[in-house]
This record gives structure tokens, C-alpha cells and sequence, in this order.
């Protein structure tokens, strides 16, 4: 991949201080772009900016807040059109992961999972593509779904909704946006070895249960580094792909998903059923506490 196509670039990228974040500010910043960082962390994401700075990078703003928060983020996005007439490139990928079955999920972990996934990047879109397409320069929107995006896997309801939310909303504006030569990107991340596989939460299991964290480790030795997920992500954006894949189990998945409608359905239950069971592992130990 040429490095060139980032050179100069102006690139906002929330979710900077860790993961596929935090990979991806690191190695648009060596591909030669400008980098705005934002992240909830502010200790974590100050790392970051000192990391970029002591490798040559060049780090134009960054700031601390939560994406939930409209009025941040707009500040935000005003600091930046302060510096600069509009960005180059804007990429959503902060998220949270908060799964469970229905009866277990809370109303705020519903709310918290819509607010940041899927409310955070429309914060960002309503805050900086207006400014792209005044400048007339064209440009990109990268929204990081996931394959929760895609598939129904278990327990993902309230992950899913937003992921699926923010699919929908790409796939709109990846035709609004067309005439203002601004192209949009869905990530649909796999297995990626990140942060959230550590701080995922589980309504009503309890994450440190040894069959959960056997799932943990199962996933991790499938999972790819946030850096490889990180190469193939500017690969596809340098591509200006309406869809990019991290891992060949999702593309082969999705290409599945269409083809065989019957067989990715009973793939699906037997994916219920198997976590159902956990489940039930879990409650049993709790009662016998």
C-alpha cells in the first residue's frame, strides 16, 4: 500500500486512546497524515499523542470527552474548523460492547450501547461532513460497524441495534454523499484482540465464570492484532470500499449469509443454544453461593 494516498491527509479518528483506535491514529500518522484525536480516556489518549509526536507525527488537536455528549463533540468539531476549513477523512470507531439476553439487559445498558455506538458517529457526522461538503473537496466518512453489524449473533440485541443502526445510516449516506465526491466506508470488524474482549460486559453472566473466560480465550487465538485490523482498514479506506472486512472469516461469512439464507440460520441457533448453556452454568453457580 502507498503511503502517499495519507500524505497530509486531515483525519479525525474517535475512539484514539486504545484498540483499533489507537492503531489506527498510529499508523495514519505514519502514513504522513494529520491526526485529531478524541477518546473518553484522557491519560490513555495523551500516550497516544506523546507516541505519535516522538515517531515524527503530527497530531493537529485532541481532546477528552464522551461521544454520547452532543455539545462536546460539536465543540470539538468547531476547535477543529477553527484550525482548519473541513477535515479529509473522518473515522467513528469508539464504541462500547455491552451484550446480554433480553430479559437481562437493563434499560441504561440499551441506552448507553445506542448512545455511543450509533449516536456517537451521527454526533460526528451531523458536526463534520456539512463543512466537507461546503469545502467542495470531497473527501471520506469511515464508520466501524462490526459483525454484529451483519449477522444476528447472540445475546447482541442492544450491540446489534447500533451496529446494525450505523449500517443502515452508511449505506444511506454512502449514496447522499456521492455527489459531493465524499465516499463512505463500512468497517466490519472480526475477531479483533482489543480492549473491549477485557472489559465486555455480559447482563446477568458473570464474565469471570471459567466457561466465559474459555470463550475469552477461544476468540483471542482467532482474533487478529488491532494493528493488522488497523493495515487492512487503510487499505480499504486508500480503496474508498463502500465495505471493509479486517479478517476473511467475515467476508466469507457475509458472503455466506446471502447466498444460504437456510444453513446461516441453523448456524445461528446453534450459536444461541451453546451461550443459552452457558448461561444457565452461570446462574446455577450464582444460586449455589
Amino acid at each position: 500500500m502507498s503511503t502517499a494516498y495519507f500524505q497530509d491527509k486531515t483525519c479525525l479518528i474517535t475512539g484514539a486512546a486504545s484498540g483499533i483506535g489507537k492503531a489506527l491514529a498510529l499508523a495514519a500518522a505514519q502514513r504522513g497524515a494529520i491526526v485529531y484525536l478524541a477518546d473518553i480516556d484522557e491519560p490513555q489518549l495523551e500516550e497516544v499523542v506523546k507516541s505519535i509526536q516522538q515517531r515524527g507525527g503530527r497530531v493537529g488537536l485532541h481532546r477528552a470527552f464522551d461521544i454520547a455528549d452532543y455539545e462536546s463533540v460539536c465543540d470539538f468539531a468547531n476547535a477543529i474548523h477553527g484550525q482548519i476549513e473541513s477535515l479529509d477523512i473522518v473515522m467513528n470507531v469508539a464504541g462500547v460492547a455491552i451484550w446480554g439476553s433480553v430479559e437481562n439487559l437493563r434499560h441504561e445498558d440499551w441506552k448507553r450501547t445506542v448512545d455511543i455506538n450509533l449516536m456517537g458517529p451521527i454526533h460526528v457526522i451531523e458536526s463534520c461532513i456539512p463543512a466537507m461538503i461546503k469545502a467542495g473537496r470531497g473527501g471520506q466518512l469511515v464508520n466501524v460497524s462490526s459483525a454484529a453489524g451483519l449477522f444476528g449473533l447472540p445475546w447482541h440485541a442492544a450491540y446489534s441495534a447500533s451496529k446494525f443502526g450505523l449500517r443502515g445510516v452508511s449505506e444511506v449516506l454512502r449514496y447522499d454523499l456521492k455527489r459531493h465526491r465524499i465516499a463512505v466506508s463500512l468497517v466490519c470488524p472480526g475477531g479483533v484482540d482489543t480492549g473491549l474482549v477485557q472489559t465486555l460486559q455480559i447482563a446477568g453472566v458473570d464474565v469471570n465464570q471459567p466457561a466465559v473466560q474459555k470463550l475469552k480465550q477461544r476468540f483471542q487465538r482467532h482474533a487478529v492484532s488491532p494493528e493488522q485490523a488497523a493495515d487492512n482498514i487503510l487499505r480499504g479506506v486508500q480503496a474508498r470500499r463502500p465495505i471493509i472486512f479486517t479478517s476473511l472469516d467475515i467476508r466469507v461469512g457475509y458472503w455466506f449469509q446471502r447466498k444460504f439464507s437456510y444453513p446461516y440460520e441453523w448456524v445461528m441457533q446453534l450459536l444461541n443454544n451453546q451461550l443459552h448453556r452457558v448461561a444457565n452454568g452461570s446462574s446455577r453457580s450464582d444460586s449455589a453461593q
